[in-house]
Formats: structure tokens, C-alpha cells, sequence
């Protein structure tokens, strides 16, 4: 029978319950989520263990902290040992958490096929003829800048003539009438 190799030894083990003890003596429990060539350990739900020993008395105490997700590296591991198998998944539950019953709905957390011909899940609502949903009123701060923001003053586009004293001011033309220029000077 031929023999497995490291890494499909691991693989076997992901996702259930392992304790790993570091090389300063400290253990962590948790759920095995991934590991790579250089046996960096990553850990779900992990928990520390480490022991104590008073400095006036004779036994150590056990001190216990939760951690949460955590990354283990490689190079201070010592033993990895199994403490007990995978959880079994509820396929009833609902995969968002705080949401019962919304396993079939779209919701945060749950990613769904969209485009051309994807029927919507029961529970959803048809897409209108125009392909687009209804919309209604623009949400508030996702209407874009506010009115003076990001652009000049409307006074600040126009032209500044200068007109210096004893000048007569230049005549309003419409907008896109070429000014014309004044006759020469009778000679």
C-alpha cells in the first residue's frame, strides 16, 4: 500500500477540532482551517492554554484565554494532535447568522447567480420588462457632492474683463456670438 504524503495527512484533518503545542509550552485548541508548506497553521474558534506558575507558591495554575481566529507559525510548532471530529452542519439552518429561515433568500453574506436567463429564487420578486429594478428616491448621502462641491462658483466660470476708468463696458452678447472688433480709427 503506498504511503500518503504529509499534506494529504493534513488535509484529512481539516475543518475538525485540533490542539497544538508551541514550543514556549503553550497550547491552542481549535477548529483547523488551513495550512501550507511551511506547516503555518491557521485556527477557528481558537483558544489559549498556557500554565502559570506563581512566584511564592509550588503549583502551576492554568490559565485559559479565548482568541478567535489565529495564525500559527510553523516554526514553533511541536505536536499537533486531533481532539475530536468536524461539527455536523444542520442543512436546515440558516446561513446567515441572526436570520432564521432565510437560507433560500439572497441576504449579506450570500452570494447569487445574476445576468440573462437565471431564474430568481422562489421567494423573490420578478424583474421588470426594462431588465432594471424600480428605484426609488435617491438614498441620502449617495446623491454625489453637494451643490458648490467640487466645481467653481457659477460667478467664477465667467469672463473677467477688466475695465479700467473712462472705459464704456463691452455690450452682453448671447452665448456663442463671436465679440466683434471695433472700426479702425478714421485717419
Amino acid at each position: 500500500m503506498p504511503s500518503q504524503g504529509k499534506s494529504s495527512k493534513m488535509l484529512h484533518n481539516i475543518n475538525y477540532r485540533i490542539r497544538v503545542t508551541l514550543q514556549d509550552s503553550r497550547q491552542f485548541v481549535g477548529t483547523f482551517k488551513a495550512f501550507d508548506k511551511h506547516m503555518n497553521i491557521i485556527l477557528g474558534d481558537c483558544e489559549e492554554f498556557r500554565k502559570i506558575r506563581p512566584k511564592g507558591g509550588k503549583e502551576e495554575k492554568e490559565e485559559k484565554r479565548t482568541l478567535g481566529l489565529v495564525l500559527l507559525r510553523g516554526e514553533h510548532l511541536v505536536t499537533i494532535t486531533v481532539e475530536g471530529p468536524p461539527p455536523k452542519e444542520d442543512v436546515t439552518m440558516a446561513r446567515i447568522p441572526g436570520l432564521p429561515g432565510a437560507a433560500g433568500l439572497p441576504g449579506m453574506g450570500r452570494a447569487m447567480q445574476a445576468g440573462r436567463g437565471v431564474v430568481p429564487p422562489a421567494g423573490m420578486p420578478p424583474m421588470p420588462p426594462g431588465g432594471l429594478p424600480p428605484r426609488g428616491p435617491p438614498v441620502p448621502g449617495l446623491m454625489g457632492p453637494g451643490r458648490g462641491v467640487g466645481l467653481p462658483a457659477p460667478g467664477q466660470m465667467a469672463p473677467q474683463i477688466p475695465i479700467r476708468p473712462g472705459m464704456i463696458p463691452p455690450p452682453l452678447l448671447p452665448p456663442g456670438v463671436p465679440p466683434r472688433m471695433p472700426p479702425p480709427p478714421p485717419q
